[in-house]
C-alpha cells in the first residue's frame, strides 16, 4: 500500500515577508504570483518602480509552479518554458542562468490503440482510423464545407462550431465523448468562443482543408487556434517546474521589491469618485490578521470573479453577479512516486479514454528524484472541488491507479508515495452565453483608471506561459507609459 503524504498546493510554512501596516505603500500592487504577474512585477522592477507582489500560495508560480514533497519535486502539471517570445525567453534564460536546462519535446497521445507524436499528424490519424470511418469522416468533413459555404452562419455552441471545423461524423469520432468527459458536460453546455481560443487545430483536418482548397471549397466557417509545434525544444530545471517562478521572485526582491506570500487578496479601495484604487487588503492565510497596502496602480491576475469579489459594494450589483456566472475548472494532480527507474517513453502522454488525460514523468526532461532508482509521475485529472479526485478518496485513487496499470505504466504495488496538488483554479469555464457577463466585468474593471486585469485567471483566458508572461510585460508598460517613463523595454523585448 502506498505511503500517503497528500496535501493540497496551499502550504503551512511559516511567512516569509513580516506583516504590513495600514501605513504601507507601493507604485503597484500586483495581486497574484503566476508567470503573468510575476514578469508584470519583473518588468516594473528593473525599471526602477517600487513594487509589492502579493501570492496566495507558499510558493510563486500559480498553474506553473512546483512544491517539494519529502525529498522530491512535484509540478502543478507540466508546465515548460517555450522559447517562442525571445524577449521573455532571454530575461527568463538569464535569471535561471545554470538552473535552466534543454529538453527536447517529446509528447505523444494514445489513439487508436498506438502511440503517436503531439500534435497528432495527418499520417497517425489515418492509420489510427478505418478505411470506411476515414472515408465517412472526409465525406462529413467536405459535405459541411461545403453547405456552410453557401449558408454561413454563426455556431450557436461548441458542438455546432466543431461541427462546422471538422464536420458531424470526425465531431462524434474525435470530440464529442472526449470533450464531455474533460469538462463534465457536453459539448452544446460550451460556447462556441471555446473552440475559437483554446481547441487546437489537428494538422490532419488542416491537409484534408488545404485538399479541399485546392478544388475551390475554402474554410471560411470557424478557426480554432494553432497547435503546438510537433518540434521544439523546452527550457526546465533540475528541480522541476519549481525554478523558474522561485528565481523570478528572488530576482524582483533583489531589485527591491517585495513579493509577501500567504496573503489572501480580501479587498481594494476606491476614492470616493470610485475612479482610482487607492489600497488593497489581503488576509494572512496563516495568522488571519488583516494588512492594508496603498498603493497607485494595481495590476491583478488572479481569478477575476475573486477579485470583482474584492470590492464588495462597490461593484454595482449586476456586475458581481456576472463574475459569478465566470467559472473555472478545477485540477487535481496525482504526484506520484514509483520504484521504477521508467516509467513511459515521452516527457508526457495524452489519453482520451482514462481516468486522467495526461501522464507526465518529468524524470525524463532532467528531473532529479530520489532514490535514484525511482521516478516522478504526474497524473493530471480535472474535477470539481469536493468530489472524489479532488479529495483523493479511495474510489478515485483506484479507478486512476488501474488505467495506470492497465496502460502498463506502473502497478500499484510500485507506488510508494501518494502527493495531491490541486487548485479551484484551473481552466476558465467558457460557459454557454459567457461573453456577455465577461464584457460587463471588464467595462467595470476598465472604468477605473488605475487597474488592470489580466493573465489567464485575470484575462478569463488561455495564454500558455510565455504568453502570459507577455500579457505581463505588456500591462507594466501600460504603466510605464502612463507615468512618463522610458519603459520597461529592457526587461521584456
Amino acid at each position: 500500500m502506498a505511503a500517503d503524504s497528500s496535501k493540497t498546493a496551499g502550504g503551512t510554512l511559516s511567512a516569509e515577508n513580516p506583516p504590513s501596516t495600514p501605513a504601507d505603500q507601493t507604485e503597484v500592487a500586483i495581486l497574484g504570483g503566476g508567470p503573468c504577474g510575476l514578469y508584470a512585477a519583473l518588468t516594473l522592477a528593473k525599471a526602477g518602480r517600487k513594487v509589492t507582489l502579493i501570492e496566495k500560495e507558499e510558493v510563486t508560480g500559480g498553474l506553473a509552479r512546483g512544491h517539494k514533497r519529502g525529498e522530491n519535486f512535484y509540478d502543478l502539471g507540466v508546465h515548460m518554458l517555450h522559447a517562442f517570445d525571445q524577449g521573455v525567453f532571454e530575461a527568463v534564460k538569464e535569471i535561471m542562468g545554470e538552473e535552466r536546462i534543454e529538453v527536447p519535446l517529446n509528447a505523444k497521445i494514445k489513439w487508436a490503440g498506438s502511440f503517436y507524436r503531439y500534435p497528432l499528424q495527418f499520417g497517425d490519424m489515418v492509420k489510427g482510423m478505418n478505411p470506411f470511418v476515414l472515408a465517412q469522416c472526409c465525406f462529413g468533413l467536405l459535405a459541411y464545407q461545403s453547405w456552410y459555404k453557401l449558408r454561413p452562419k454563426e455556431p450557436k455552441d461548441a458542438e455546432e462550431a466543431l461541427i462546422q471545423l471538422y464536420g458531424k461524423p470526425l465531431y462524434e469520432f474525435f470530440f464529442k465523448e472526449f470533450t464531455t468527459r474533460y469538462w463534465g458536460f457536453p459539448p452544446t453546455q460550451l460556447s462556441a468562443t471555446f473552440i475559437t481560443t483554446k481547441m487546437p487545430r489537428l494538422s490532419a483536418v488542416d491537409v484534408i482543408k488545404k485538399m479541399l482548397s485546392k478544388i475551390g471549397i475554402k474554410d471560411n466557417s470557424v478557426h480554432a487556434v494553432e497547435s503546438a509545434l510537433s518540434e521544439e525544444t523546452l527550457h526546465y530545471s533540475r528541480n522541476g517546474a519549481e525554478a523558474m517562478p522561485r528565481l523570478l521572485a528572488e530576482e524582483i526582491e533583489r531589485l527591491g521589491c517585495r513579493v509577501i506570500r500567504h496573503a489572501d487578496v480580501v479587498g481594494v479601495s476606491l476614492d470616493a469618485d470610485g475612479k482610482r484604487a487607492t489600497a488593497v487588503s489581503y488576509r494572512d492565510t496563516q495568522s488571519g490578521d488583516e494588512h492594508t497596502i496603498a498603493c497607485d496602480h494595481v495590476i491583478s491576475t488572479i481569478p477575476i470573479k475573486n477579485f470583482l469579489a474584492a470590492f464588495g459594494d462597490q461593484a454595482p450589483e449586476d456586475v458581481r453577479d456576472s463574475a459569478e456566472f465566470l467559472k473555472t475548472k478545477a485540477i487535481t494532480i496525482y504526484g506520484l512516486l514509483v520504484k521504477k527507474e521508467r516509467a513511459i517513453d515521452a516527457l508526457y502522454i495524452y489519453y482520451r479514454d482514462k481516468a486522467f488525460h495526461r501522464v507526465g514523468e518529468p524524470k525524463n526532461a532532467g528531473l532529479l528524484v530520489n532514490p535514484p532508482d525511482h521516478t516522478v509521475l504526474i497524473v493530471e485529472t480535472t474535477c470539481e472541488v469536493g468530489d472524489a479526485k479532488w479529495n483523493g478518496e479511495e474510489s478515485a485513487r483506484e479507478a486512476i491507479f488501474a488505467d495506470l496499470e492497465k496502460e502498463g505504466i506502473c502497478t500499484p504495488d510500485e507506488i510508494v508515495e501518494v502527493n495531491l496538488l490541486r487548485t479551484p483554479h484551473g481552466y476558465p469555464i467558457f460557459g454557454l452565453g459567457f461573453e456577455p457577463h465577461l464584457e460587463k466585468v471588464n467595462a467595470f474593471v476598465g472604468g477605473i483608471e488605475n487597474v488592470q486585469t489580466t493573465g489567464r485567471q485575470g484575462g478569463f483566458c488561455y495564454p500558455n506561459m510565455h504568453k502570459a508572461m507577455r500579457m505581463g510585460a505588456n500591462a507594466a508598460d501600460h504603466i510605464l507609459e502612463a507615468t512618463g517613463s522610458d519603459s520597461g523595454e529592457k526587461a521584456t523585448h
